[in-house]
């Protein structure tokens, strides 16, 4: 009988050897062993043939504990944990003695299914089965109890421990590693040193996942020192916790030298992350690079590794290479896989409006949608201008009882603001509530916005008191709310009270102060906050950061300085960095500076029609008819259109909409009598204002007024 195990332990990997074995053991009579029985299940196991390992299961004539162990174990590795389950119930009802791979496997099950209930249940069985104190059973308890989130009992089932081995040590770092917890971690990692337990791959990956900010730098290279001292550099999953460390903590050098010495050891995971080290860099070119480089060495590249790569096809200069991706990914055969079809949507969505004509065709194209393909296709409606169709979604989703989450309410409320529905948006502000995401930080900072725009300040300032304050999110909105309503000193308060209460900065928050500055004049606060950014808050500058001090100079007339600045960049500016240029140089008159900045932005975006609008009505006021037929017959050559501006108003439930010059409008003649009649008050009321600033509040909401100034006018529709 025992000849036959040498030939079954060694193929349980390779499924013809294993049938070869089986057959072999039935030709021999043997095949009624209970020992070559398992052997010969455990292969099938192995090999991922549980229907036939069952089959050999139910018919052997006796079992015994290994028997129900190896079903369950195999159970719980393909994910089937209600059939482990069930095995584990029979085996207690037939009586069969279990013991601490029993408790290991059903356990594992539990950790990775969430049933703390039933989890719980087993801790009585191990108690009562006399394993409370079995190292196997115990540290698949603190592994269960960590992985579903109860570290507490985690660690007081491991207190209880008289023996514990490198797993369960493990186990509880890992759970402590899930909440956060950097110190419990660390000193546990101490605690582990100091007993003499081998420190493996499992100890450092969970500590490095936590090392993700640049205070973590010196901590991520003394764990990185530790790793090489005990020769674990070599392990895949230490190797990619490095890479992703390194990049968390800012330095993506480190990253690339961690990435450059694991040649010979990388795995798929590996490139993966190099390659999101490179995407959270901005490093776009560099991540191509990589992706061309798998692609040549012939690496099997997974959903992963496409959504990602996909992802940094942000704008317009990428999108030559979007569409070789989506070539690519057609060829492969995933067009159909939902995770790749949002990638493909949502790189479309950045690009210029033609792109959303293509989102479009991805997303109707997309047989399975989840709710990131409905959020990305209702975000980029909302973000393009087609705020009506983006509403219109909003209420498909509804009508059809699909998951709504807080992206979903955050788009609908942007397309609230962008029409100017004050009451529908207070209507999505109620189902908001009665969802239960009334303080998520995107919904908060979408209702600001909302409120905002619609010239309420007041709710804008309530939806953010009522908000937990303890994200950058919902700062910038309010700040950004009161810059736009010309209240920048109140902005810039709320900036020093972020720092006040050590809410963590990012870089719009700095976009923020900027525009507050820019809002109210203040070019020199405005400057010295550019240039100690880095210094004084640990964010570089950004292309965004340029493109608001630029807007400030060009407000204050000094175009010279502006020009200075762009010269002075980093990197190349962008279409909204010439963009704000060109503003200026109308604000300030410059003719010649504005052909010039404006022959960029038509190299950058010849489909834009804004910037032949612009140029063409500073042609017109310094009488430039020659220039003025020359940029008309590039929008023709070009096939650009002018597409008219649009206001939306909403009265008694009504939204009303208006262009320039619009005459469509049934009580249009009332209303340009009306701003006629505005229009002569607010002159004779001009000479009168004392322009001396004062701050009051109304309801606790911060407002700066002019001080003793009164105009009473009567206005109605």
């Amino acid at each position: 009988m025992r000849p036959l195990q040498p030939l079954v332990e060694s193929s349980v990997a390779n499924l013809s050897k294993v049938v070869a074995a089986h057959c072999h053991a039935i030709k021999a009579g043997v095949v009624g062993d209970v020992y070559t029985a398992n052997n010969i299940m455990n292969g099938y196991k192995n090999c991922g043939r549980l229907d036939v390992a069952l089959k050999l299961f139910d018919e052997m004539p006796e079992r015994d504990t290994a028997s129900w162990n190896t079903m369950i174990a195999g159970y719980v590795n393909s994910r089937e944990f209600f059939n482990a389950c069930d095995f584990f119930k029979h085996m207690k009802i037939n009586g069969v003695g279990v013991d601490g791979y029993t408790f290991g496997s059903i356990l594992k099950g539990v950790a990775a299914n969430g049933g703390i209930f039933f989890g719980q249940q087993v801790h009585s069985d191990v108690v009562k089965w006399g394993y409370g104190e079995n190292v196997y059973s115990g540290s698949a308890l603190v592994d269960m109890y960590a992985k579903c989130g109860r570290v507490e009992d985690a660690d007081r089932v491991f207190q209880y421990m008289p023996e514990r081995n490198s797993v369960s040590w493990n186990a509880l770092i890992a759970g402590y590693a899930e909440i956060g917890d950097h110190e419990s971690c660390f000193q546990l990692l101490k605690w582990m040193d100091n007993e003499g337990v081998g420190l493996q791959d499992g100890t450092f990956v969970p500590l490095l996942t936590l090392l993700d900010d640049s205070e973590y730098y010196e901590l991520t290279m003394q764990i990185h020192a530790k790793v090489l001292k005990l020769g674990l550099w070599i392990q895949n999953t230490v190797l990619n916790a490095m890479i992703t460390s390194y990049s968390g903590c800012g330095s993506l050098k480190d990253a690339r030298r961690v990435f450059s010495s694991a040649s010979g050891y990388r795995d798929l995971v590996t490139w993966n992350s190099m390659l999101a080290a490179y995407l959270q860099h901005d490093r776009g070119e560099l991540a191509f690079k990589l992706f061309w480089e798998m692609e040549l060495l012939g690496l099997d590249s997974d959903l992963y590794t496409y959504t990602s790569i996909i992802s940094a096809c942000s704008g317009d200069a990428e999108q030559a290479q979007g569409r070789s991706l989506h070539a690519l990914v057609i060829k492969r055969g995933l067009e159909k896989v939902t995770a790749v079809s949002n990638s493909l949507s949502a790189m479309y969505l950045k690009s210029n409006n033609r792109g959303m004509e293509d989102a479009i065709k991805v997303f109707d194209c997309t047989e399975i949608k989840d709710s990131v393909s409905w959020n990305s296709i209702l975000t980029g409606l909302s973000q393009k201008g087609f705020s009506e169709n983006s509403l219109k979604t909003f209420q498909n989703m509804l009508y059809h009882n699909l998951e709504i989450d807080h992206y979903t309410l955050s788009a609908a409320l942007r397309s609230c603001s962008d029409l100017a529905t004050l009451q529908l948006g207070k209507q999505i502000h109620v189902f908001t509530i009665k969802s239960g995401f009334e303080k998520n930080d995107y919904v908060t900072s979408a209702l600001i916005f909302m409120y905002s725009k619609s010239g309420s300040l007041g709710d804008a300032w309530k939806s953010f008191t009522e908000s937990p304050g303890d994200s950058s999110i919902t700062w910038n909105s309010i700040m950004f709310a009161y810059a736009q309503h010309g209240q920048g000193k109140v902005a810039l308060d709320l900036f020093f009270q972020m720092i006040k209460k050590n809410v963590k900065l990012d870089h719009i928050s700095l976009v923020a102060v900027l525009t507050a500055c820019s809002h109210i004049g203040l070019v020199e606060e405005g400057k010295k906050f550019l240039k100690s950014m880095e210094s004084a808050y640990g964010i570089p500058p950004r292309m965004e950061h340029y493109a608001c001090a630029i807007d400030l100079l060009g407000r204050a007339g000094r175009i010279e300085e502006a020009k200075e600045l762009v010269k002075e960049m980093p990197f190349q500016p962008d279409a909204m960095v010439w963009k704000t240029l060109l503003g200026a140089c109308r604000k300030c008159g410059d003719i010649e500076m504005a052909t010039e900045v404006a022959s960029h932005l038509l190299e950058l975006e010849p489909e834009e029609h804004c910037t032949y609008v612009l140029l063409s009505d500073m042609y017109g006021h310094f009488e430039k008819w020659d220039e003025i037929a020359t940029v008309k017959k590039l929008m023709r050559e070009r096939r650009v259109k002018k597409v008219p501006g649009w206001s939306w108003m909403e009265i008694n439930n009504e939204v009303h909409s208006f262009n320039a010059e619009d005459h469509s409008h049934r009580q249009c003649q009332e209303m340009y009598q009306l701003l006629r009649e505005l229009t002569n008050k607010i002159k004779l009321e001009e000479k009168s204002l004392d322009l001396d600033i004062n701050i009051e509040y109304f309801g606790n909401v911060p407002y700066y007024c002019p001080k003793d100034t009164h105009i009473h006018l009567s206005v109605g529709l």
